[in-house]
């Protein structure tokens, strides 16, 4: 819960002048030009409807008052200690997702249809870790740095789709590199080792090559981005989706299928990739499979996040001014006619006279 506070608290003391002006004004015979057309609010009814123009420009004056000391609604946010992982989601989006491994086109679905809606539920269970998410094809690319926010990354995630990066092509090595800068964070360092981080990869393929040139697209070859995780400590976990042999991959935009003999997953790398960095590879053909895989990296050390306190300050000045200044044109509206009708009434006086 908040509690009420005043940014510019010494404007309340104006609230002291206005009791002793109202004062010295009704023990006036004439009335004391305090706010516009004051001079046709002096009654001596202070019930009468006349005298209402008066009481509706001292509330006024009071709530403006109050506006100007600016109320302000501050709420203490905690984070208190808790256990969990920095961890990056490394998601293949190259073209080759789109393959189907059932016995017949739409018997299953795709493999980035397969690995969404459980990637979504690794981040639902974890609502103490922060998540990352980066995903290549033959480029790599960060949709989304370390965040508690869940429910953004469960947006990102939704958007996901082959062809949002160019995806003729797998650049693993640049897609773990790009996760091991998005890790890069001092405050998270101990002698060198990156506490409570690791990284998940998800892809169907080995490192693909230049056809012409016959290296590997990645500025970054697999195995040193390896190099460089087992030095920080960050232990990174690969999982094979998809299967050898045959599959059904659409040939066009129409999205017409053809049988295709697919060979493309590179076990010994994928499990160098885990070995060099104290991770595990896992092979997933199923949904089931690559919820054993998370299951198994659940097991992982978890490190401590320091307690955080901040405040949210929210202004309330607007539930002030804005009857304050209701209140004062209302006054002013009520005390218009009457002043002109004074004024109106004068000339017929002195007539008379």
């Amino acid at each position: 819960m908040g509690h009420l506070v005043f940014k510019d608290p010494l404007w309340l003391l104006t609230l002291v002048v206005l009791p002793i002006v109202a004062w010295l004004r009704s023990r006036r015979k004439v009335p004391v030009l305090l706010v516009p057309f004051a001079a046709a609010w002096h009654r001596p009814s202070l019930a009468a409807p006349s005298r209402w123009p008066v009481g509706l420009a001292f509330a006024g004056l009071v709530l403006l008052v109050g506006a100007l000391a600016r109320p302000q609604r501050v709420e203490d946010k905690r984070e208190v200690h808790s256990q969990g992982y920095d961890i990056m989601l490394v998601v293949d989006v190259s073209g080759s997702m789109l393959r189907e491994d059932g016995p017949r086109p739409g018997a299953v679905p795709n493999r980035i249809q397969t690995i969404k809606p459980i990637v979504q539920s690794f981040i639902e269970r974890r609502p103490q870790d922060r998540i990352g998410l980066v995903l290549f094809g033959r480029k790599a690319y960060t949709l989304s740095p370390l965040t508690f926010d869940h429910d953004w990354i469960s947006r990102q995630l939704s958007r996901i789709k082959i062809g949002m990066i160019d995806a003729d092509g797998t650049v693993i090595g640049d897609g773990l590199g790009t996760a091991l800068n998005r890790m890069q964070q001092d405050q998270r360092m101990q002698a060198g080792h990156r506490l409570g981080a690791f990284i998940v990869l998800l892809t169907d393929g080995g490192e693909s090559t230049d056809p012409a040139t016959r290296q590997p697209l990645s500025s970054l070859p697999p195995l040193s981005a390896a190099d460089v995780a087992h030095e920080k400590h960050i232990p990174i976990y690969p999982i094979g989706v998809g299967k050898d042999g045959w599959v059904w991959e659409p040939v066009d935009v129409t999205g017409r299928m053809v049988p295709r003999f697919s060979h493309d997953i590179d076990p010994d790398l994928l499990h160098d990739l885990a070995e060099k960095t104290g991770g595990k590879y896992f092979r997933a053909e199923d949904r089931n499979t690559i919820e054993e895989a998370f299951k198994a990296i659940d097991q992982a050390q978890k490190i401590e996040f320091q307690a955080r306190s901040y405040l949210v300050t929210t202004e309330l000045f607007w539930w002030l001014a804005a009857p304050a200044i209701a209140a004062l044109a209302l006054a002013a509206l009520l005390a218009r006619p009457r002043r002109f009708a004074i004024a109106g009434a004068m000339p017929a006086a002195r007539a008379v006279s």
